[in-house]
């Protein structure tokens, strides 16, 4: 598969493109539209050398550029950087005609879409994700939002983005330990929706994570499509959407307890694994399906237990997740491969019973 660029359709109310490839950055300026006459680049700090270069491009085709550089990782999703971000706009005036801009990973999309979804009720945002976890997932979709200290993303807001730029090639520089953060996303994809995905990784798994590789392009490709395409059907996460968040229940607590301190990606790995003996318990998943999550997840040395001293703390916080309906917990689980579907009020013993399964 070479194919780049490749443009895929996000179906939705307008709707916009994702375009994937390599050597995109050229397309910032002419995702952002000629209306847009200002800009507020928001970035992680580590990233200002990147955030020069796109400034400098933007104010060369005529932008008027205003740069916003916040935490690293989950510390920018606060309360804080929504209000810096807020005073910046407020002072240079950005009006509905002007835009956002995101580069970095999911937690700067996350917070930058926030931002572009509460200022004036809503202004364009185009994001260009930095990390396989933004690509496969946070920057799609048009999930907004910040932590508190109850919980993650309880605070946020439903904005579709203008067009999201998927440049393969600024993973060159990611972390190994982020880069197979974001297979975390890539595997629930194979799980829910797409088993080729996982037949590619089985397959040869060193050149499912090389980045120069056509099978990881694939792989990011797929999961894309499957994200638009099932955030198309329902935007709002009133039914099929709720898919997505196969692993995430245990996965949000984990990152609670944590202090947000764990990657998303490792915590949904830990996640996956424990749905799926949610799945195995309930009768309504092989052993087979059941025991490759693991196989599949330890084979790109992604985490697959938690430490068993702390279910008590990861059963309280999964008590505040949103996907909770009247306060009854909801998990998604799998009937087989490719065949989702919700387990509702589960009790607490059989929660901690599947628990010790992935306890360690």
């Amino acid at each position: 598969m070479n194919s780049s660029p490749y443009f895929i359709d996000a179906p939705g109310a307008p709707g916009y493109q994702v375009i994937v490839g390599r050597g995109l950055l050229d397309e910032v300026s002419q995702s952002l539209g000629d209306a847009v006459k200002k800009v507020l680049l928001v970035y992680p700090e580590g990233m200002q050398a990147s955030a020069e270069m796109i400034s400098s491009a933007l104010v060369a085709s005529g932008n008027q550029v205003w740069q916003l550089a916040v935490a690293d990782g989950e510390n920018a999703k606060t309360d804080k950087w929504l209000s810096v971000a807020w005073s910046s706009l407020g002072q240079a005036e950005f009006s509905r005609s002007d835009a956002i801009l995101s580069l970095g990973g999911g937690a700067t999309t996350d917070l930058a879409g926030f931002i572009a979804a509460t200022w004036l009720r809503g202004i364009s945002v185009v994001h260009i994700p930095t990390t396989l976890l933004g690509m496969v997932d946070a920057a799609i979709g048009g999930k907004t939002g910040i932590n508190t200290l109850e919980g993650k993303n309880l605070v946020g807001a439903f904005h579709e983005p203008k067009s999201v730029i998927v440049d393969l090639d600024t993973l060159e520089s990611l972390p190994k330990l982020e880069l197979i953060s974001g297979f975390g996303e890539i595997v629930k994809y194979g799980f829910i929706a797409d088993p080729v995905i996982l037949d590619l990784i089985e397959e040869d798994v060193e050149d499912a994570r090389n980045i120069h590789s056509e099978r990881f392009e694939e792989l990011v490709v797929r999961s894309i499509k499957i994200k638009t395409s099932v955030v198309g059907q329902d935007f709002r996460e009133s039914s099929l959407r709720e898919i997505l968040n196969y692993g995430h229940t245990l996965a949000h607590s984990i990152e609670l307890v944590e202090h947000f301190k764990w990657r998303h990606g490792r915590a949904v790995a830990v996640g996956l694994c424990f749905a799926a003996e949610l799945g195995r318990l309930t009768g309504r998943l092989s052993d087979e399906v059941a025991d490759r999550h693991a196989r599949i997840l330890r084979s790109l040395d992604l985490p697959t237990t938690y430490p068993r001293e702390k279910w008590e703390a990861l059963y309280t916080g999964m008590q505040v997740d949103k996907k909770s309906r009247g306060g009854m917990l909801r998990f998604i689980v799998l009937d087989d491969l490719g065949k989702p579907g919700i387990l509702e009020a589960p009790t607490k013993e059989l929660l901690f019973t599947a628990y010790q399964e992935i306890a360690e």
